[in-house]
C-alpha cells in the first residue's frame, strides 16, 4: 500500500513568518547594493550556498525550465552566472535572451527575483573567472556533455578519466571554447521578505528609460 500521509498533509503545510520586515527605508540605494547586502546576510547567517539561484529559462516554442545554478558576480551590469554553452539552458538562452532568477533564503523568510535580458560573457571575463576554480570543476567542464544524454554514471566516470589523462601533465588547464558565462541585464529586481497573515513584504526595483524606480507590489 502506498503511504499518503505525507501528501494529505500538504494543504496544511505552512510557515508562520514573523521574523522581520521590508519598507522603502531599509533598502539600500541600488538593486545591485540591495542584493549583495542580502547574500551576506545569509552567508552570516550560516546558510549554505548563500549564492544559490533558482534560474528560469525558456524556449522559442514556450516550454520552460528551471535549475538551480550559482551566481558569480552582481554588479550594476547585471547578474553573472557559468555554463556550458551547449546545455539547455545556453540553447533556450540564445533563442529567446531572457532569464530569470530567483534566490531562495528560506531561512531568512526572504527571497530575491532578478528578471531581464542576457549577453555572453567577454571571453576575458570567463577566463579571469576560470582561472579561479578548482582543478577538478575545471575537468569536470572538460568531461560534461551537459544536458546530453549518457549511457549511466560509468559513462561519466570514462569522460573524466580521459581528460584527467589528457591534462595530466599540464599545471593550467584551458577552458573549454564551449564553456563561459552569462549575465542578466535586469529590467526588474524583487526584494520579498515574509510577513504574518500572508501580507508579505514585496519591494519592486524597475528600470524606466531614465533610470530606477522602487515599487510595494501587493503580496
Amino acid at each position: 500500500m502506498t503511504d499518503t500521509s505525507t501528501g494529505a498533509e500538504l494543504p496544511g503545510m505552512r510557515e508562520d513568518y514573523r521574523t522581520s520586515s521590508l519598507d522603502v527605508a531599509d533598502l539600500a540605494p541600488t538593486w545591485h547594493e540591495q542584493l549583495l547586502a542580502w547574500i551576506a546576510a545569509a552567508r552570516e547567517a550560516g546558510l549554505p550556498d548563500a549564492n544559490a539561484m533558482v534560474l528560469g529559462t525558456g524556449d522559442d516554442e514556450g516550454r520552460l525550465t528551471t535549475r538551480t545554478v550559482l551566481a558569480k558576480d552582481v554588479d550594476p551590469r547585471g547578474v553573472t552566472f557559468f555554463t556550458n554553452y551547449t546545455s539547455e539552458k545556453s540553447h533556450q538562452l540564445r533563442q529567446t535572451r531572457r532569464a530569470s532568477a530567483t534566490f531562495p533564503w528560506l531561512a531568512l523568510q526572504r527571497q530575491a527575483t532578478v528578471i531581464g535580458t542576457v549577453e555572453l560573457l567577454p571571453r576575458e571575463d570567463t577566463m579571469a573567472y576560470w582561472r579561479t576554480r578548482p582543478r577538478g570543476s575545471q575537468l569536470g567542464a572538460w568531461a560534461s556533455p551537459q544536458s546530453a544524454v549518457v549511457r549511466d554514471r560509468a559513462a561519466l566516470d570514462d569522460l573524466l578519466a580521459t581528460v584527467t589523462e589528457r591534462f595530466a601533465d599540464d599545471e593550467e588547464i584551458p577552458a573549454p571554447p564551449h564553456w563561459g558565462g552569462w549575465r542578466i541585464v535586469p529590467t526588474h529586481v524583487e526584494f520579498w521578505q515574509g510577513r504574518p497573515d500572508r501580507l508579505h513584504d514585496r519591494l519592486r526595483f524597475r528600470r524606466t528609460d531614465a533610470d530606477w524606480v522602487v515599487e510595494r507590489l501587493a503580496p
